[in-house]
């Protein structure tokens, strides 16, 4: 008979910090990491079979250097940190770079991304982030510095997410 494991814990409630953890040498100097990874939300998804329920995980990350460049992805796999792991290496590769106008964006702009829809301003130099989680997880590792948000569509995390990156891609630099 097949050796049951016990329920994974639920995740807790916000955006998570990961960090991929190497083995460190001796006399190996520690390096800083090349980009800034969060999780923003990981969900258990169940699959009916005949052989009863077939359980797997989604995990939506985001990765960004800070320095204007900024990737999201959506990992799935049968344990959690698989699913953590594919999803930063889809978002590595499909990085995007951000026009910035100092620690700002250069314009408004508004975007609709199915339900989700948000509207990213420019804000004046020490005004800091006023945005929601999913929208703070995307353009604090694109390293905005000063922007108010409004979600105005659907509180769905994934769909603000990937309506924040829409919203990012349409920007245009300062001519």
């Amino acid at each position: 008979m097949a050796e049951l494991k016990p329920w994974p814990k639920e995740p807790e409630k916000g955006v998570l910090i990961f960090k991929m953890a190497k083995e460190k040498k001796p006399g190996e100097i520690q390096e800083e990491p090349e980009f800034d990874e969060k999780v923003v939300q990981v969900n258990r998804v169940s699959k009916k079979t005949k052989g009863g329920n077939q359980i797997s995980f989604t995990a939506l990350t985001v990765v960004g250097d800070k320095k204007g460049r900024v990737g999201i992805g959506l990992g799935k796999s049968k344990d959690v940190a698989t699913a953590i792991g594919k999803g930063m290496n889809y978002a590595k590769k499909h990085m995007i770079t951000v026009p910035l106008k100092g620690k700002t964006i250069p314009h408004d702009v508004r975007v609709k991304f199915g339900a989700a829809q948000v509207l990213l301003k420019p804000a004046p130099a020490g005004s800091g982030l006023i945005a929601g989680g999913p929208v703070r997880a995307v353009v604090q590792v694109a390293g905005i510095k000063d922007l108010s948000s409004k979600i105005l569509g659907t509180r769905n995390k994934a769909s603000n997410v990937h309506a924040t990156f829409e919203a990012l891609k349409k920007l245009r630099g300062e001519k």
